[in-house]
């Protein structure tokens, strides 16, 4: 045998080398897409829990000014310098604009959280390209028996 026949019939695999190496390929591209489906949602996570809890800190302050204030409005009769309840006042107010730009940050942060759309785009190829794949013709002999199919 020459090099050249050689390589023609390496060159030609079984069909059941065929479909494995087909399923192969396959479960390898699966597994891919898993894991950049896991790193861009991985970000989002992330993303999403910084905004939480901003959320939470913002609630937090929110109700450690109610206090503040309450004791504000008591002793709001008491002066000294500015006065007692207009030092209240201030406390109270500056927990409430903290609390405000907290909620803020939450906002922008929850804003960023995406679809992960490089995973979307890539199953979305991979899906066209799967679907343009058209199985080789099986040629035809005379020896060929016909097989019956039910109209049901």
């Amino acid at each position: 045998m020459s090099a050249v026949d050689q390589g023609a019939q390496g060159a030609e695999r079984t069909l059941g080398q065929l479909v494995a190496s087909a399923t192969a390929e396959m479960s390898a591209l699966v597994h891919d897409e898993i894991a950049l489906a896991k790193a861009e949602i991985r970000q989002d996570v992330k993303r999403a829990g910084i905004g939480s809890a901003a959320i939470i800190v913002a609630g937090v302050f929110a109700l450690f000014s109610l206090p503040v204030l309450s004791f504000a409005a008591a002793y709001g009769i008491h002066n000294l310098g500015l006065g007692l309840a207009w030092s209240f006042l201030i406390v109270g107010s500056a927990f409430l604009l903290l609390a405000g730009l907290l909620a803020l940050i939450a906002v922008k942060k929850f804003k960023k959280v995406k679809p992960p759309e490089k995973t979307i785009a890539s199953v979305k190829q991979t899906a066209a390209l799967v679907g343009t794949v058209k199985p080789h013709p099986r040629p035809v002999s005379d020896q060929a028996v016909g097989v019956a199919r039910s109209s049901s």
